[in-house]
């Protein structure tokens, strides 16, 4: 008896339809330029299509937090940014928000560093997981409390690369992690 396949979310033709309207957003309300900051690794393919969609200027740079302490919601900057952020307009870029908590962190320390303004872009809104009550500025999808794999979304690392969204089960990939590739690949 095989696995059940992953259950598609949003087909590629639907993810680019979303960092459309996702860049249209940013390039109207930063039409000065911003700061696109990729908070690492699940970001990676929206930031890359975000940066070719948006008609602004734009620097990219790039953050990476560590996973949350055990029963502490804490987190640590593992990869800083490399540019100074004064004065300037900053989206972050993330692929899944949640929590809030991570996002919460990161837009403090951004405004602690005098960023003229600070906005989230997220290409997943997970809002059932929200613990602070803070909401992305720029949203491409609202996204049920399922688990997500693709388009930088990833499993131990494994499935980064698809080039679409589909629903897994932790489950069962916690058993087989490479449960969905035949069915993916």
């Amino acid at each position: 008896m095989g696995a059940a396949a992953p259950v598609l979310f949003a087909s590629r033709e639907s993810i680019e339809q979303a960092v459309g309207r996702v860049a249209s957003d940013i390039s109207q309300r930063c039409s000065d330029g911003a700061v696109l900051v990729s908070v690492l690794k699940g970001s990676l393919p929206f930031l890359a299509d975000l940066v070719r969609a948006v008609d602004i200027a734009v620097e990219v740079d790039f953050i990476a937090l560590s996973r949350f302490a055990p029963d502490s919601g804490r987190v640590r900057l593992v990869k800083d940014l490399d540019c100074d952020v004064t004065g300037r307009e900053v989206v972050l870029v993330e692929g899944i928000m949640d929590t809030g908590l991570s996002l919460g962190y990161l837009a403090g320390e951004l405004r602690r560093r005098s960023a003229a303004s600070v906005g989230v872009a997220a290409l997943l809104n997970r809002s059932a997981r929200r613990i602070l009550p803070i909401h992305p500025d720029y949203v491409g999808f609202e996204a049920p409390d399922e688990f997500f794999l693709g388009y930088g979304l990833d499993w131990g690392g494994r499935y980064r690369n698809l080039d679409r969204l589909v629903i897994g089960d932790p489950g069962l990939l916690a058993e087989e992690p490479d449960a969905y590739v035949s069915a993916l690949y």
